[in-house]
C-alpha cells in the first residue's frame, strides 16, 4: 500500500518539471510547489533503497558508511541549491528542523505508536547513552559559534576562519564515531556500534533475505533518482520566494517544518513502522542516528560547500532555534537513557514537536 502510494506521488516529479518549462508565468509558484515537494518525497524513498540494496552487496562495513554518506542525500541535495541561491537562512533552519524532526517528531511516533502495539519496549542502553551524549556534544558544537558571534563578527576573516574550524572538528567526531562502530563492530560489544554502523546492521539483522535488486539495477536507481532530486529540488527552491509572499509564511518556518519533512518523510516513516514491529534498536538508530549525522556532518560539510558558491555559511543559529534545540536533545536523552520507552514517553515528544512548531508559525520574519 505504502509503496503504491510513492509510486504514485512520483508522477508529481514530471509534473512539477513541465509546469516550471513551459507553463512557468501562467502557474501559479504554490502548484509548482506543492507539486515538486510531493515528487521529491518518492525520489528520497529511491535514494535510501538503492542505498540498503547497495548494502546487501558491500557487507554491513562498507554498507555503514554508505548509509552515513548517503544517508541524508535528498535533503543535502536541497540545501546545496539553497546555498547557491543565497538562501542561507532556510539552509539553517532546515539544519534545525531536521534534528528537531528527527528527536521529536519521528523518535514521538515511533515511541507512541510502538508503545501502544507492544506495551513498554527496550533497548539497548549503553547505545543510547552513547548517542545521548553525541547528542549533547552536538548541541554545544552548534551553540558555541552562536553565542561566540557577537564578539567575532567584528572580524569577518577571525570568524569565517572559527567556524571553518569548528566544522572540520565536528566532522572528524562523526568520522570517529563511525571508525568506533567499525572497531566494536569487530568483538563482542557489536552491539554498542556507532548509529551510522548501528542501523545498517539492524537492517540486516531484521531482513536477512537476498537483495531484490541486482547491483547494476541498484546503481541507475541511485544515480536517476539523485539527478530527479537535483532537477527537482531547484523547482522547489526557484519557488520558495514567491511561495511565503503568497501565503504569508517565513522562510524560516519553510525551513523548519517543510524542507526536513520532504527530504526525510520515507525514513521517518521507516523508523515508526519497524517501532511498531517491537525492533527498536534500529527504530532508535535511523531517529537518533539521523539526528547525529545532521548535526556532526551535513551542518559542517554545508558549511565548506558554501564556499564553492561564494557564500559564507556560518554556524550561528538564532536564539529560538538553540532554545528549540536544547529542549528537544535534553528530553530525548533524558527518554532513551533508561533502555525502555512507553507510548507517553512518545506523546511526550510529539507535544514538545507540537508547541515547537506553533512557535515558530508564528515567529515573524527574523
Amino acid at each position: 500500500m505504502m509503496r503504491r502510494l510513492l509510486y504514485g506521488m512520483l508522477l508529481a516529479a514530471p509534473l512539477a518539471l513541465g509546469l516550471d518549462v513551459f507553463f512557468h508565468e501562467s502557474v501559479s509558484p504554490v502548484v509548482i510547489f506543492i507539486l515538486s515537494a510531493i515528487g521529491l518525497v518518492p525520489l528520497a524513498d529511491f535514494i535510501g533503497e538503492a542505498t540498503e540494496e547497495l548494502a546487501h552487496y558491500t557487507g554491513p562495513r562498507l554498507g555503514g558508511l554508505l548509509n552515513a554518506t548517503l544517508g541524508n542525500a535528498a535533503e543535502l541535495i536541497i540545501t546545496i541549491l539553497a546555498i547557491n541561491a543565497g538562501l542561507l537562512e532556510l539552509v539553517k533552519a532546515s539544519i534545525t528542523g531536521s534534528i528537531l524532526g528527527n528527536l521529536l517528531l519521528v523518535l514521538g511516533a515511533s515511541l507512541l505508536l510502538g508503545g501502544l502495539k507492544n506495551g513498554i519496549q527496550t533497548f539497548d542502553r549503553r547505545t543510547a547513552s552513547l548517542n545521548g551524549t553525541l547528542l549533547v556534544l552536538a548541541l554545544v558544537a552548534l551553540a558555541i559559534p552562536t553565542l561566540f558571534d557577537r564578539a567575532l563578527a567584528e572580524t569577518p576573516s577571525g570568524e569565517l576562519l572559527f567556524n571553518e574550524a569548528v566544522a572540520f572538528i565536528l566532522i572528524v567526531i562523526y568520522g570517529l564515531n563511525i571508525f568506533y562502530g567499525f572497531q566494536t563492530q569487530k568483538g563482542p560489544a557489536s552491539e554498542e556500534a556507532g548509529p551510522a554502523v548501528l542501523a545498517t546492521q539492524e537492517m540486516v539483522k531484521a531482513e536477512p533475505h537476498k537483495a531484490r535488486w541486482s547491483l547494476r539495477t541498484a546503481v541507475i536507481v541511485l544515480i536517476a533518482a539523485t539527478v530527479g532530486t537535483a532537477l527537482l529540488s531547484e523547482v522547489l527552491i526557484g519557488a520558495v520566494e514567491p511561495v511565503t509572499q503568497q501565503l504569508g509564511l517565513t522562510e524560516f518556518f519553510l525551513g523548519i517544518v517543510l524542507i526536513p519533512l520532504v527530504g526525510n518523510i520515507a525514513e521517518h516513516l521507516v523508523a515508526v513502522e519497524v517501532a511498531i514491529k517491537n525492533k527498536m534498536e534500529l527504530s532508535l538508530a535511523v531517529s537518533l542516528g539521523s539526528s547525529i549525522q545532521i548535526a556532526l556532518f551535513v551542518a559542517p560539510l554545508l558549511v565548506f560547500i558554501s564556499l564553492l558558491f561564494n557564500q559564507r555559511l556560518l554556524l550561528v543559529f538564532t536564539d529560538f532555534e538553540l532554545i528549540a534545540l536544547g529542549g528537544a536533545t535534553l528530553v530525548a536523552a533524558l527518554i532513551a537513557l533508561d533502555g525502555e520507552s512507553n507510548w507517553l514517553e512518545g506523546a511526550m515528544l510529539l507535544v514538545v514537536y507540537l508547541i515547537s512548531g506553533l512557535a515558530f508559525f508564528f515567529l515573524p520574519a527574523i
